[in-house]
């Protein structure tokens, strides 16, 4: 989906700005629906797996929080009509 897309950019970048040495950020959506037709998403989460070497945690929640409510239209586009959520894992690269 775009939201995974467009807010995995402004995290990738949030933290290269921040001096932090991502290597991957992979955007894992899940969605609840309703029953009946339309069936419209209702809620959404996003969950980032960011690897990268001696992220600083408090920085990725930060970047992951910042796209969700300030810079990825796609998730404010959504949010207005569906449950937006987020919550990402940190793992370290050898």
């Amino acid at each position: 989906m775009g939201a995974g897309g467009c807010s995995s950019v402004d995290v990738v970048a949030a933290l290269k700005e921040g001096a932090q040495q991502v290597v991957s950020c992979v955007a894992e959506l899940s969605a609840e629906r309703r029953e009946q037709a339309p069936k419209l998403f209702t809620r959404i989460n996003i969950h980032f797996v960011v690897t990268g070497k001696a992220l600083d945690e408090s920085r990725v929640a930060s970047a992951v929080k910042d796209s969700l409510e300030k810079y990825c239209s796609v998730c404010l586009m959504l949010g207005a009509g569906v449950e937006m959520t987020h919550s990402y894992e940190v793992i370290e690269e050898a």
